[in-house]
């Protein structure tokens, strides 16, 4: 196998959308795994969005993923002279026109060749038809065949197609007759032809069909008929390039050899398989991953919520959290790993594993996946790494220091992302709102005020106002009162937190200390207790 050389080719106009950045976690996993190249192309050409700030915003997306490239990245809009040099010469040729050829500024269309049965990637697959609708013309000059069909409801429906896909058209009336047909004789005063020759009576198109066809890594075989193609523009009014030839002919100075991108290029590799014939270069192999939906099937857009890197590391995603979930997301090494570190994956890609289908993009699976990574740190690294946060968040900025530490040791085990940590506060102030549905399900039970004033008083009583002890002295109380084990437990949390959910309770307890225990109970009592006198 050749080297690889992939690359990433985006066009920066503000954030980075988080399928963009998959594929190019796709295409760097491709290169590194394979021993390859991994190149960056800036496509830069809308000067209006393509702004320093955008292309400085991806550049560190990139970095902060860890997404190097080998090389210096080329800037499209440095590349002009070569696009237009290439414009010249496929006109120069025969396979570019204009429109209006007396006009300077009208776009340029490059003409899928009439003569293209010689190139590897296109095939005959027979003879076929195509009936016309009664009492129309057909069209034929430069820009293709012009011609109408019955839609299912009756009425007329106007096609037009590249001459290319009708090699030995025959244009055949009612009677069967050959009435107009494009031979080697006539071809070239056809694709010379601006003013349209026109043919009246015709009832039948028979012709040779021929298709395009490629293998993809993903997707498989691939093929589109000649006769739904058109020819397409390459050049605008304006001068300016038209993505197709830009995009082919940068690929062929940085000697791409395998592209992988999204399934909507798909119909742009049928076309982009022709430029790079007529430049004289090896097309690359192709790859085109599936789209990100939303739950809905969707294609995954800002109404979804998170739709940009950006959104996720503000939400206090970890980088390798991220690139793990979005390496896995369409792709998987089969064996049912899904915790990878980044040698692992690059050990395992195989890109033609990448799935046919839609990836749905699951945020809550993606925050259970980054939980594991901060589960897994260092406690002085969670800690630092929480504290920054809080600070930049504006959280927390009055408490002490080692209450903060003793917290978040509690809670990393269950921090999913670090804006979980706002959750925090019961930690270090009792100036709580109770959640109501978690009063009356928890403290709502005939004798639990007593209960927990009996509680509070062993709690009070104890000398070593630790975890263990904390623990025992529920159950102590629990089996005076002779209430069932545990049914303290959530009672306790409710008074003490006003939820009902949280770490470790007697962790907690402990954390709180004796006096801010005893306070919070009595707060509770005082609130609530009285409501179920």
């Amino acid at each position: 196998m050749e080297q690889v050389i992939a690359r990433f080719a985006p066009s920066p106009t503000g954030q980075v959308h988080i399928g963009n950045i998959r594929t190019a976690i796709f295409n760097w996993l491709f290169a590194r795994h394979t021993g390859g190249q991994f190149l960056l192309r800036i496509e830069d050409t809308d000067l209006e969005r393509s702004t320093k700030e955008a292309i400085d915003t991806l550049l560190e997306c990139m970095e902060w993923l860890g997404l190097d490239y080998d090389g210096t990245p080329m800037y499209q809009t440095k590349q002009l002279p070569v696009h237009l040099k290439a414009a010249d010469d496929i006109m120069a040729v025969g396979h570019a026109y204009r429109l209006d050829p007396a006009d300077t500024k009208s776009p340029v269309y490059f003409r899928i060749p009439w003569n293209c049965g010689s190139y590897d990637f296109i095939r005959e697959t027979g003879a076929a038809e195509i009936e016309i609708a009664p009492e129309t013309v057909v069209q034929i000059n430069r820009a293709g065949l012009t011609y109408q069909t019955l839609s299912s409801k009756g009425k007329p429906v106007e096609n037009q197609y590249c001459l290319a896909g009708f090699y030995g058209l025959q244009i055949k009336n009612n009677a069967g007759d050959v009435i107009f047909a494009i031979t080697d004789d006539n071809i070239q005063q056809i694709l010379n032809a601006v003013t349209p020759i026109e043919v009246s009576g015709a009832a039948k198109l028979c012709f040779t069909r021929r298709e395009v066809f490629y293998h993809d890594l993903v997707k498989g075989d691939m093929a589109k008929p000649l006769d739904s193609m058109r020819d397409f523009i390459v050049i605008r009014s304006d001068g300016s390039p038209v993505f197709h030839l830009a995009n082919v002919c940068d690929d062929i100075t940085q000697g791409v050899t395998h592209i992988v991108r999204g399934d909507d290029h798909v119909e742009n590799t049928f076309r982009h398989l022709f430029l790079f014939e007529l430049l004289g270069a090896k097309a690359p192999v192709y790859a085109h991953l599936p789209m990100l939906v939303n739950a809905q099937g969707k294609p995954y857009s800002k109404r979804d919520g998170d739709a940009f890197v950006g959104d996720y590391r503000e939400k206090g995603f970890l980088s390798d959290a991220l690139f793990n979930y979005l390496s896995l997301l369409g792709w998987s090494p089969g064996d049912n790993r899904e915790k990878m570190t980044r040698a692992e994956i690059i050990e395992a890609f195989q890109i033609e594993k990448a799935q046919r289908s839609p990836a749905q993009l699951d945020t809550a699976k993606l925050a259970n996946m980054n939980g594991l990574y901060l589960a897994e740190m260092e406690k002085d690294a969670f800690f630092t790494l929480v504290k920054n946060f809080a600070d930049k968040a504006g959280l927390y900025t009055d408490v002490d220091g080692a209450l903060f530490r003793k917290a978040a040791e509690l809670m990393q085990s269950r921090t999913r992302v670090l804006t979980d940590i706002s959750t925090w506060s019961y930690f270090f102030s009792g100036d709580f709102a109770f959640d109501a549905k978690a009063v009356k399900k928890n403290l709502s039970a005939d004798g639990i005020w007593d209960a927990l004033k009996e509680l509070a008083a062993a709690l009070n009583a104890l000398d070593d106002f630790q975890a263990a002890a904390i623990e025992n002295a529920l159950r102590a109380t629990e089996e005076k009162l002779a209430m069932k084990q545990f049914a303290l437990n959530q009672p306790l949390r409710v008074a003490l937190t006003g939820i009902a959910v949280g770490a470790d309770m007697y962790a907690t307890v402990e954390i709180l200390g004796k006096e801010e225990t005893a306070k919070r109970i009595n707060r509770a009592i005082a609130e609530l207790g009285e409501n179920k006198a």
